[in-house]
């Protein structure tokens, strides 16, 4: 029987190892960071009169790693607390501590003889049973288990994370020919439900699945850059979002990665293989010299661009100098915007008789051979090819996704009549009829295997919700949200709208499935979330300014109600609601979270109430709910202070703060100790529904309904002078303060006595004529013209 990791060691506190540690601890992890003992002391050190022997110089580089975790960007840690599930040594003073864990990851230098020596250490402390990892990126796995013990052996694998771990969606399981089959199992759920990551079984092959695959993709494009004369910044122009890519498109990607960094990993596969293979893996002379001459990219503040101030250059590869970033500007750009979908876009400029058409051609027809040749070589199946490029790339499209997008049967004749040598995988294909690896039969994702089509295997917990939708029908829709039977009694409200903003016809299809709640007994509770790209942005900004700027003050007074309304009635309701929000969930968004019963958040959660940065206070009960749910979070019989709580809850709002993770809403009191985090966002619906059913089962009950204590006059006084201190600052302008103004008002409660019991109904009330107030002011739409038209705040 395997066993059940609890606690992990990781060993080497690079850039890497401390960010896997982190992403662990992240997920809770208890963690254990080691190193090795510093064989030299600084000049720091040496001033400070400590020796080799002191333990701030052995713990040096962990240590120092830990304190480099608070200064990432983007952050490692989903809130400092995280820390507090890391602990530090080395492998002298604490090899020791390693027979404690349930699974060792060994994340040091790329050197197979350095790796086995380490192995050696962990071998003479190790318990048997103990799960080992390298999270090598290329060296063999066979050989790094060789002459190790049965038991070793057996517990020994590949877990390859990619960089930054708590970002990029992807881990590479690769066995030996060791690996025990039970440990394989183990690992490949525990990758994707415990730690939250897209696992994808690789084989034992030289830089496994992603970086076999994108490495030579980027080869390839290094190599026609050149070849057919493309500057660097007119190949970034159309390989980055344009078809489906991150906004890093290629070259700023090796900026990203480093040079040198790359360079090591295209020679581990220039090592390890033969042929024109590996001619397309040779490092180019003008790469090797950016190398030499320290342009390493990111990290060393240059590379194929170099920013100057605000400008960004890019670097001409004859002349070596940087000089203006150059765009493709090509009719079949223009053209491909136009088109609806990516698959459209993908396809009409691969095929455009154009400088554009010729560069992507020339990248993308050799980067889809070469995965169809190495299929079944890396990866059993497309899908791990397909996944592990999504995942580990950010592609939006895998090799084989893009490859349906262009047609197989046209690509296929032009690859022929080109001289390209077709791949007996796609042969295959061809032979049975077909014209696409992925197909749907009976509502399901089928790929080709080979021989033929096969369902695309999914873990229950990760629900397709357009597919569940496809199955299941729709109970009602309208605009802005559909309801759905979710099943087991559980109901779902998924927003619809453009960015998820929230309206009128939303508020409608809550209302109605609150009416199905209260009026069947078929229905137990309520789970709101969707799969958009974020939760909710929050209100329709839009409709608000054109109601302000008609004047119609009814009519707002009408929707801020109807929102406010809603949200106190799903508060209120004899079954449990349960919000699942996940990316950005601002403003309106973080209002009907703050109103669930119960929250069931992705790790990645952005939550704020930023109604500030429009022009106006948080109008959907907002204010009122984040000061309530910090009062239920305090003990019973505890004396209160009023004034603090109410304080802190007027920064959060006042200075827009919003969480970095959903931690961090906990931090900020969006969440509290009950609500639930979900480390794998395809699972986040899945859990939200079972957090419904949980609650039913402990005999649910609804919140009853109390007066709130307000701190009145004196707390309203006192929270304008933390405004003016605001202005005063530079934290806010003068318009700033003119809605912290109002929004000191509405959370003091009105100029009642300290300490007076009033209705929610009231601080609603406050909180809509405050609303309004603002939204008729000059200011206030100029806020949201601006936001609308840049999409940022504007500071007037």
């Amino acid at each position: 029987m395997v066993r059940r990791i609890q606690k992990v060691a990781v060993i080497g506190s690079g850039v890497m190892g401390s960010g896997i540690a982190a992403h662990l601890a992240n997920c809770g992890f208890e963690t254990h960071l080691f190193d090795i003992v510093p064989n030299s002391l600084t000049a720091e050190e040496e001033k400070a009169g400590l020796t080799l022997e002191s333990p701030a110089v052995r713990n040096r580089f962990v240590d120092s790693a830990m304190a480099k975790l608070l200064k990432q960007k983007p952050a490692p840690l989903t809130t400092k607390r995280s820390l507090n599930n890391i602990k530090t040594g080395n492998l002298e003073d604490d090899l020791k501590e390693l027979s404690k864990v349930d699974w060792i990851i060994e994340v040091v230098t790329e050197n197979l003889a350095i790796k086995k020596s380490l192995y050696d250490k962990i071998e003479s402390v190790r318990t048997p049973g103990t799960i080992v990892s390298s999270n090598t990126s290329g060296i063999s796995i066979d050989a790094m288990a060789e002459g190790r013990s049965e038991d070793f052996q057996k517990n020994f694998l590949g877990t390859h994370f990619f960089n930054p771990p708590r970002y990029l969606k992807l881990l590479e399981v690769i066995p030996s020919k060791y690996t025990d089959q039970a440990v394989l199992d183990y690992m490949l759920a525990f990758g994707e439900d415990a730690i939250g990551k897209g696992v994808v079984l690789a084989k034992d092959t030289p830089n496994f699945i992603g970086n076999r695959v994108g490495t030579y993709g980027l080869m390839i494009t290094l190599q026609v850059m050149r070849e057919k004369g493309y500057s660097v910044g007119e190949v970034d122009s159309v390989t980055g979002p344009l078809i489906g890519r991150p906004s890093s498109a290629t070259l700023r990607t090796l900026d990203v990665v480093g040079l040198d960094t790359f360079i090591h990993v295209a020679n581990n596969v220039y090592d390890n293989t033969t042929g024109e293979e590996q001619k397309v893996f040779e490092v180019p002379a003008y790469l090797a010299k950016m190398v030499e001459n320290g342009w390493l990219g990111a990290k060393s503040g240059q590379g194929f661009f170099l920013k100057k101030g605000r400008d960004i250059l890019e670097l001409d590869l004859d002349t070596f100098e940087y000089g203006p970033r150059k765009a493709l500007e090509t009719p079949s750009i223009a053209a491909a915007k136009q088109q609806r979908g990516l698959a459209n876009r993908v396809k009409s400029l691969v095929y455009a008789e154009d400088r554009t058409g010729e560069l992507l051609w020339s990248i993308i027809a050799p980067t889809l051979l070469y995965s169809a040749e190495l299929n079944g070589e890396i990866s059993d199946s497309i899908l791990g090819i397909d996944q592990a490029m999504k995942w580990g790339f950010g592609w939006t499209q895998g090799p084989f996704e893009v490859w349906d997008a262009i047609g197989v049967t046209q690509s296929v004749a032009r690859m022929t009549k080109e001289g390209y040598t077709i791949p007996a995988f796609v042969n295959a294909l061809l032979d049975k009829g077909y014209d696409s690896f992925y197909t749907t039969i009976d509502d399901e994702l089928h790929y080709f295997d080979g021989t033929d089509y096969v369902k695309v295997p999914r873990n229950e917990k990760a629900i397709d919700l357009a597919l569940y939708k496809k199955q299941h029908g729709v109970l009602k829709k309208n605009a802005g949200a559909s309801v759905i039977d979710f099943g087991d009694g559980v109901l779902l409200l998924e927003f619809t709208s453009k960015s998820n903003a929230l309206g009128l016809d939303t508020m409608q299809m809550l209302n109605y499935a609150l009416d199905l709640l209260d009026q069947s007994d078929d229905f137990i509770g309520l789970v709101i979330g969707n799969q958009s790209k974020n939760f909710s942005v929050g209100a329709n900004l839009a409709m608000i300014l054109m109601e302000a700027e008609d004047d119609n003050t009814f009519e707002l007074d009408a929707v801020v109600n109807a929102f406010q309304q809603g949200t106190l009635r799903m508060k209120y309701s004899k079954k449990p609601v349960v919000a699942a929000p996940y990316n950005m969930t601002l403003g309106g968004g973080a209002e009907v979270c703050l109103a669930a019963a119960h929250i069931q958040a992705s790790a990645e959660t952005y939550m704020g109430l930023v109604e500030v940065g429009v022009g106006v206070i948080p109008g959907g009960g907002g204010n009122k709910e984040l000061y309530m749910k910090q009062l239920k979070g305090l003990p019973k019989g505890v004396n209160i202070d009023l004034l603090n709580i109410v304080s802190k809850t007027f920064e959060t709002i006042a200075t827009a703060k919003t969480s970095m993770s959903a931690e961090e809403a906990r931090d900020n009191n969006f969440l509290n100790f009950a609500d639930g985090i979900s480390v794998n966002p395809d699972h986040l619906l899945y859990d939200a529904k079972q957090a419904v059913i949980g609650l039913v089962a402990e005999g649910y009950q609804a919140p009853t309904r109390e007066k709130v204590p307000v701190v009145g006059e004196t707390g309203y006084a006192a929270l304008l002078l933390g405004a003016e201190g605001l202005k005063n600052s530079g934290f806010a302008s003068t318009y700033d303060l003119e809605i912290a103004k109002k929004l000191a008002y509405v959370l003091a409660g009105g100029l009642v006595p300290y300490g007076t019991l009033v209705d929610e109904q009231y601080l609603l009330d406050l909180e809509r004529e405050a609303f309004i107030s603002l939204v008729q002011n000059a200011a206030t739409q100029q806020r949201m013209q601006h936001m609308l038209l840049k999409g940022k705040p504007l500071r007037n």
